[in-house]
């Protein structure tokens, strides 16, 4: 970790034990963590210190954390990791609807914790190298260095995650992209053929750009091979 800066993280668990526990594992590994216990305190804390990540917690007092995700991710785009005990495909499912970037269940072995949140905090800080600044797409453009998308000169708030799902599906625009290729390059693990969060994540970016699934043009399914990103249809 650099001295100058130390990556903080915004744990949100009312299991005081388990708290302090995940809460020294990864100080040891170099990060700042500040403890939550209730969800309602969560919104304040985020506006007085945004950290670089959240770890929230479903079942929480004060406000759950299906409620607190979906305030959260309408000023926060930084990466939310849900760590829940609740092990449902329908709890998950919501949570990635709402705007989490990734979910563990409990009880997690700490490395693969620390893994899914150092994969987080990768995909969501802007490369060094960038060869071209924007990508215009018609009505579309990409910002690469602000990280920012506008359509018709309307600004589209994207979480960091949505950003680079698009960046990339544009980036390889006019070729399929398979699931199997987007998970390995975004998200670090091989697709198991049933984890649903790719295609939330592409329902949430086609709802954001207003190129809803029945009459996707933009971002296509083909179906048994992936999505396409079609350069002309902006």
């Amino acid at each position: 970790m650099s001295e100058s800066y130390t990556t903080s993280i915004l744990l949100v668990e009312d299991d005081l034990r388990l708290a302090e526990l995940v809460s020294r594992y990864l100080e040891s590994n170099g990060f700042r963590v500040t403890i939550a216990s209730r969800g309602d305190e969560v919104p304040g804390k985020v506006e007085r210190d945004p950290p670089d990540l959240v770890i929230l917690d479903l079942g929480l007092p004060g406000e759950d954390g299906f409620n607190i995700c979906r305030q959260l991710r309408l000023g926060f785009s930084n990466p939310i990791l849900i760590l829940t005990a609740r092990d449902s495909d329908i709890d998950h499912v919501l949570g990635l609807e709402l705007g989490a970037d990734d979910y563990v269940v409990k009880p997690v072995e700490p490395r693969v914790l620390l893994a899914r949140i150092g994969a987080l905090l990768r995909r969501s800080r802007p490369s060094v190298r960038t060869e071209r600044k924007t990508l215009q797409f018609g009505r579309l453009t990409i910002n690469m260095t602000s990280r920012s998308v506008h359509l018709d000169g309307q600004a589209i708030s994207l979480s960091g995650n949505e950003f680079d799902l698009l960046l990339y599906l544009a980036s390889h625009a006019g070729q399929i992209q398979s699931r199997e290729t987007l998970f390995k390059d975004l998200f670090k693990r091989e697709y198991d053929g049933m984890d649903r969060m790719l295609d939330i994540r592409i329902s949430r970016l086609r709802r954001k750009l207003g190129d809803e699934a029945e009459t996707a043009e933009r971002i296509k399914t083909v179906w048994g091979q992936g999505y396409l990103f079609v350069p002309d249809a902006w």
